[in-house]
């Protein structure tokens, strides 16, 4: 049974983000110090990073679940809470990444190469950070963000120079194993290579890998056989080299036939045409070999292959089939456009960008969907008057209220902030003030307060009308 796996449907999950505290702070002749409770912790992500010491997916093929530690919630004194470990997870070179509808999100390659695949919640505000000048003994915090569920689908492609191809048993094990240090199955029954093998190559001053692929027959391209399952493998790859078997036993093959064949495949596989093609006729050291080799040389070279002959048995044509495919693959490292240094894009928001969407459904229900507002829900803890009251005023102050309005919102219609399967529904009312301002100045104690000069009353009003026109997300950390 082989232990090479090369497709594998990963089930990830991000941390969570810890809880805020909300506490105050208490000592001798001091009994309301003010709110310190500290934030809580971020949830650790999951990472893939390529390792060239990982060659398989098998690991995840046994463990398709993973998942990221939580952050820890804050305490009192200020203490936050401590951050979630993220996890990384190493992958192969050349793996992508999908989701489950087929859309590629990454491609990996090159050592260390890394993609966030779930990201972990942020933690929650503790009531310290919440405090303001109107706002000066807050009796909430905010709640965690979940981390992010992701299922994704990983494909590992191999990352090689050269890639052989041809029938099973026309040599290509045979002809990987000469030409490097590889040492891979080798039997005269087809299919005995079951999966890529992976090969370094010195011609000269030139390094390249060279890989052969499995399982190429007739209908490969639509699954018969192997050849589906490792077509991907040539994707890669900068140069194609056709292995023809020039003493195959059956009576209905030949090697132009057979190149045919393969070439068909190849084509209703797609992305293959700009690749350079060699062919090398194999099992030239058999006496019917070297003359059928000797016999098809004139037309595949009519049809602008360049050919070689070789025996990987007898050691027979290596050393100018291994300079040529050096040759090739220098031209085609030399035809890459090269790597650009990393550029940071910024992409500014457009100036009427309220960063939400308020829809009417057809069952009348008025839907908001915004990276903010679903947030702000899921950090609100329902059960506390006053927690809800400042989730109103984010959402006034975002301009939520206004957008339904506009939307035809009237009191009593039933709206719904987040997803379908996790949304928060209430039945509206529309307010002319937001929360805090119908609560009066909400988180205020009085047993904080003294008697102040009207020159400092003054001062107070002008704060909380300049705070009245931020952005509550303002205090969040990122």
């Amino acid at each position: 049974m082989t232990t090479f796996v090369d497709r594998v449907e990963l089930h990830v999950a991000a941390g969570n983000g810890g809880h805020g505290c909300a506490s105050v702070h208490r000592e001798k002749f001091k009994p309301l110090g003010g709110p310190d409770g500290g934030n809580g912790g971020r949830g650790g992500d999951v990472i893939l990073t390529v390792d060239q010491s990982v060659t398989t997916l098998l690991e995840y093929h046994h463990s398709p679940h993973r998942k990221a530690t939580n952050g820890k919630p804050g305490e009192g004194g200020n203490r936050s809470g401590k951050d979630g470990q993220d996890l990384v997870l190493p992958v192969p070179d050349g793996t992508v990444v999908l989701d489950k509808a087929g859309n590629v999100l990454a491609d990996l390659v090159g050592h260390g190469t890394s993609y966030v695949a779930a990201q972990g919640g942020r933690g929650g505000l503790g009531n310290a950070a919440l405090a303001s000048a109107r706002r000066k003994a807050p009796g909430f915090a905010l709640l965690g963000v979940p981390g992010d569920l992701q299922d994704i689908v990983l494909e590992l492609k191999t990352v090689a120079d050269v890639a052989l191809v041809g029938y099973p048993s026309a040599g290509k094990s045979s002809l990987i194993s000469v030409l490097s240090a590889a040492k891979p199955k080798i039997a005269d029954y087809p299919f005995t290579t079951l999966v890529p093998n992976l090969g370094v190559v010195t011609a000269g001053d030139t390094v390249y890998t060279i890989a052969d692929v499995p399982g190429l027959i007739p209908g490969a391209s639509q699954g018969k056989g192997l050849g589906l399952e490792f077509l991907r493998h040539v994707e890669r790859c900068s140069v194609l080299v056709h292995v023809l078997d020039t003493a195959t036993l059956e009576s209905d093959r030949d090697p132009v036939s057979d190149l045919d064949i393969i070439e068909a495949e190849l084509r209703e596989y797609g992305g293959l045409d700009n690749r350079p093609r060699v062919v090398v006729l194999n099992k030239i050291d058999v006496p019917d070999g070297k003359d059928l080799a000797e016999m098809v040389r004139p037309d595949l070279e009519a049809r602008g292959y360049r050919v070689f002959e070789v025996s990987a048995v007898a050691h027979m044509g290596l050393r100018e089939l291994s300079f040529a495919l050096a040759d090739l693959v220098g031209r085609a490292r030399a035809a890459r456009p090269k790597e650009e240094a990393t550029r940071i894009v910024i992409r500014p928001k457009a100036v009427d960008d309220t960063g939400f969407t308020v829809v009417r459904e057809e069952d009348g229900l008025f839907r908001v969907r915004g990276e903010k507002p679903e947030r702000w829900v899921r950090q609100t803890d329902f059960s506390n008057d006053e927690a809800v009251g400042y989730l109103a005023d984010r959402l006034n102050r975002l301009g939520v209220e206004e957008e339904l309005m506009k939307a035809g919102a009237r009191s009593g219609d039933g709206v719904a902030i987040g997803p379908e399967d996790n949304a928060v529904v209430f039945d509206w009312e529309p307010t002319v003030m937001a929360g805090a301002e119908m609560l009066g100045r909400r988180g205020e104690d009085h047993r904080f307060e003294a008697p102040r000069p009207a020159a400092q009353r003054r001062r107070d009003k002008q704060a909380e009308r300049d705070e009245a026109a931020q952005e509550f997300d303002d205090f969040e950390p990122f």
